[in-house]
Parts: C-alpha cells; structure tokens; sequence
C-alpha cells in the first residue's frame, strides 16, 4: 500500500467491496474500467492496495450513473462529488468506508482511447462482470515514478512475456 490512510474511517477495499461497486456500476450502465492495483491483482498478482482506481467516461449522463451506483456506499461521500469534477480534475477521490479514486485519464490514456484501442478485458467475479483494463494498457497507465507502479510493470511485462511464449510452443 502507498503512504497513510487517506481518512480516519476509510479501510482497505476487499474483493467483496470491487464486485459490489462493479455490481452496482454495471446495474447503473456506467462506463468504467477497473485499474490501478485491483486491476493487477485480478490479473493474477499478490500485492495490495488502499483503494479502487476508475477510468472513466468524463460525459456528463455517465458521471450521474457512476454517482448512483457509488450511492450504494455506505457513507454516500460521493454526494459531494460536483458536475463537472471528473473532466476538471486529474484524479477525483470518493473517500467513503473504503477510498474510490475516479479519472478522466490515467498517464494520459482516456476511457475512450483505452476502449477503442481494445484495452479492456472482461473479468467475471462471482457472477459479477467487471470491466478491467488488460495488462498492456495497464503497463500504459502505470508510468509513474511509485515503486508500487514499476512492481506492477515488471509482473505485467513477465506475465505477458510467458503468455507469448505459451502461444509461440513454450512449455
């Protein structure tokens, strides 16, 4: 996890609270994909995280969806969550029982350019569909200068190594 906790009551999200939010998101019909950490660990890797990263569609009708659906939080922080924020802001934090960090753009990748450059992989959790970013775009998102990110690359890069070499006849 990087740095302190973001607020006194907020805690670390479980698997439990992504599929509920993913649950609550698709009811809605919102636009998102999973990044960030959970998006790593749904790809197979061991690490934690201190909160739930969102690439977002910045539109205006999508924004209220995504606000319905993290409604069902159960401190409803997102209700101080204005019009227009999510296009505005690099990152916007919905601190509530457990941290949402929602973006319009991640290292410079929009929603819409990861869609349309087929970034996105459909994990399925528990009967739960979740829209999660695939390892490339992943790789994409994560050229910061955090230790967490550069980990995440190099298990996203060895992944995607063995994977090649399983289709090029590897063992």
């Amino acid at each position: 996890m990087d740095g302190p906790p973001d607020r006194e009551y907020s805690r670390a999200p479980e698997l439990e609270d992504v599929v509920g939010l993913c649950r609550s998101l698709n009811r809605e019909r919102a636009r998102y994909l999973l990044i960030g950490g959970w998006a790593v660990i749904l790809h197979g890797s061991v690490r934690t995280t201190k909160d739930i990263d969102l690439l977002v569609d910045p539109a205006a009708a999508n924004v209220q969806a995504i606000r319905r659906a993290l409604g069902d939080l159960p401190d409803n922080a997102v209700r101080e969550l204005g019009d227009g924020e999510v296009a505005e802001y690099q990152v916007v934090r919905i601190a509530d029982e457990v941290v949402v960090d929602l973006m319009a753009s991640a290292c410079g990748v929009t929603f819409a350019q990861a869609v349309a450059d087929g970034g996105s992989d459909e994990v399925v959790v528990e009967g739960v569909p979740i829209a999660v970013a695939s390892k490339e775009l992943l790789v994409r998102t994560k050229q910061t200068i955090r230790p967490s990110d550069a980990a995440d690359v190099n298990y996203l890069r060895a992944l995607m190594a063995e994977e090649q070499r399983r289709r090029d006849g590897g063992d």
